[in-house]
């Protein structure tokens, strides 16, 4: 849970949270097929559920002042992966900016699957 106070009073964001609204966002980006799970918890959470969760592949962490995201996705092949992530990277430091008024300090892409 990351805590914070603004004019308005103390904000509570939970990491469940940020992970469906950037995860949201991700899978908008023209060229990106699906999320791909990051850690054993998701993968077992995806063959259970044997749903496409938005959240899947999406790793939060960090405090009021920044936070860290790491975004495991599946491109469509001869996408150019430098600017897909370019545009992921930047897309994401917008919302979450404009949502939650958290400040991303950094975002890594991990493109670990192409399809055709």
């Amino acid at each position: 849970m990351i805590s914070y106070e603004n004019v308005m009073g103390k904000v509570n964001v939970s990491e469940d949270y940020l992970s469906k609204l950037i995860g949201s966002e991700v899978t908008s980006c023209y060229g990106v097929v699906g999320m791909v799970p990051g850690n054993s918890r998701q993968k077992i959470n995806k063959i259970l559920s044997k749903d496409d969760a938005v959240d899947t592949g999406i790793t939060v962490k960090g405090t009021a002042d920044s936070i860290s995201v790491e975004v495991h996705i599946e491109v469509i092949y001869g996408m150019n992966i430098k600017a897909l992530a370019a545009s992921i990277t930047e897309k994401v430091k917008y919302i979450v900016k404009e949502v939650t008024e958290i400040d991303v300090d950094r975002v890594v892409v991990k493109v670990d699957g192409i399809k055709e």
